[in-house]
């Protein structure tokens, strides 16, 4: 056995010419690894907190409207945002969701006007109804988002559109609206040498 594991260790460390090269190389990966968990703060996103949302300053709007609704009385963003049917689906959720929002607003590729896409948009009507479900089904309400697009129904934001967001159009819907500010990623004894 330790033979076998010192066989595959010695075909895939590289020559011995290549070693210096490649350790710098793995040194620049993993610290620009660790620089991006610690400046995009990626330990945060486990919590429920509302405040992680608006690490993103285009999320300030939702947050805002949020924080002003019946809603933050008994519910977080996760509480609607993310599946709650099982652990793995939430999690798995949450990380394409996470990737994908983290992607987009690395690249500065999303509008100024957010929209929920149809894993996002079947997730909240399933939270609504997960919530609601008494006074929906009195009304025969439950539906999936898959039916009302087949016609088959409506969304519960197609009547109750101010709920809990408002009508949020863009980032200046809410002016003088009061979010959580992001802690600064300098370090204190950068900001110190700059002074």
């Amino acid at each position: 056995m330790k033979q076998k594991l010192k066989a595959i260790i010695q075909h895939l460390s590289p020559p011995a010419k290549w070693r210096i090269p490649v350790i710098i190389v793995a040194g620049i990966f993993m610290g620009t690894a660790a620089f991006a968990f610690y400046t995009s703060r990626a330990w945060s996103y486990v919590s429920d907190d509302p405040a992680t949302c608006v690490n993103c300053h285009i999320m300030r709007t939702e947050y805002v409207t949020w924080h002003h609704s019946s809603h933050r009385e008994v519910a977080t963003c996760n509480d609607c945002h993310v599946p709650h049917d099982n652990i793995f689906r939430k999690y798995y959720f949450k990380g394409a969701d996470g990737m994908r929002h983290a992607t987009i607003f690395t690249l500065n590729t999303y509008s100024q006007s957010i929209t929920m896409l149809a894993p996002g948009r079947t997730v909240v009507q399933e939270n609504c109804i997960r919530c609601h479900g008494n006074l929906t089904e009195m009304v025969k309400a439950n539906v999936t988002y898959d039916q009302t697009v087949e016609g088959n129904g409506r969304l519960c934001w197609d009547c109750h559109r101010d709920i809990p967001h408002g009508r949020v159009k863009s980032l200046s819907s809410t002016p003088f609206g009061n979010a959580p500010v992001p802690k600064s990623d300098t370090p204190e004894w950068l900001k110190k040498l700059i002074k």
